[in-house]
């Protein structure tokens, strides 16, 4: 990728990973849109007071409305959109219908939504598509006994991945599918996690580096994780 500026558009942009990538993409020098689900959380008002290349667009992934006019107001933002990283993300311990329905709504349905509205936006520049997904997806290497849910969620959003991959391609897209390792977030309550091995600051140090490195075969789709190592999904 060359050095001119380049415009990134991330979604769940508010806290945890998404922040953190806001942040380091900021301080590579990128203009940075973010999706903004929580307009109560202030972390994204600090960073836009510390970047002036930083602005924020009201982002609700499960709701199509919000995706479209998300992307109206990027459009007035940017005149093209370089890369898309979707971050958000949830997860629900409990596996009835509610939990299980909200999951596939954020984390398989939301990034199929959210590449949808925003493609008209990406047919100039780097076109590259960026995706965070979990080990939990992965079904030959699948470990866990329980999170039914989140594992359906997440190994559904690598089929729709790959279905955009075998559509895209050809038009020059690129992918990146990210696995950020065990990272202490807030995915799971409004307090944030403190057992897990990473920090958010850890994991996206890694994605930033997979995202924008250009690989030498782009026509395989491979995911990835915070230790560079390869991933059977």
């Amino acid at each position: 990728m060359g050095n001119e500026q380049k415009t990134v558009f991330i979604t769940g942009a508010d806290r945890g990973i998404g922040l953190a990538l806001c942040r380091e993409f900021l301080q590579h020098g990128w203009h940075v849109i973010g999706g903004r689900y929580m307009t109560s959380w202030t972390e994204l008002d600090s960073l836009k007071q510390e970047y002036d290349s930083f602005q924020t667009v009201d982002l609700d992934v499960s709701n199509t409305e919000s995706v479209k006019k998300a992307a109206e107001k990027v459009k007035t933002l940017a005149p093209h959109i370089d890369m898309l990283v979707h971050v958000a993300g949830i997860i629900k311990r409990d596996d009835s219908k509610g939990p299980v329905a909200m999951m596939l709504a954020v984390n398989t349905v939301g990034p199929i939504r959210v590449v949808k509205e925003f493609l008209p936006l990406m047919q100039e520049g780097d076109k590259r598509l960026c995706f965070f997904s979990s080990e939990a997806g992965s079904i030959s290497l699948a470990h866990r006994k329980n999170e039914y849910g989140y594992g359906v969620s997440k190994a559904s959003l690598n089929m729709g991945v790959k279905l955009m991959f075998n559509d895209l391609r050809k038009d020059g897209f690129t992918f990146r599918l990210y696995h950020p390792g065990w990272v202490n977030s807030f995915m799971e309550t409004e307090k944030k996690s403190t057992i897990a091995p990473y920090e958010p600051e850890d994991t996206v140090k890694t994605a930033y580096r997979a995202f924008t490195t250009d690989r030498s075969c782009e026509d395989v789709l491979v995911m990835t994780d915070i230790n560079d190592q390869t991933w059977s999904f």
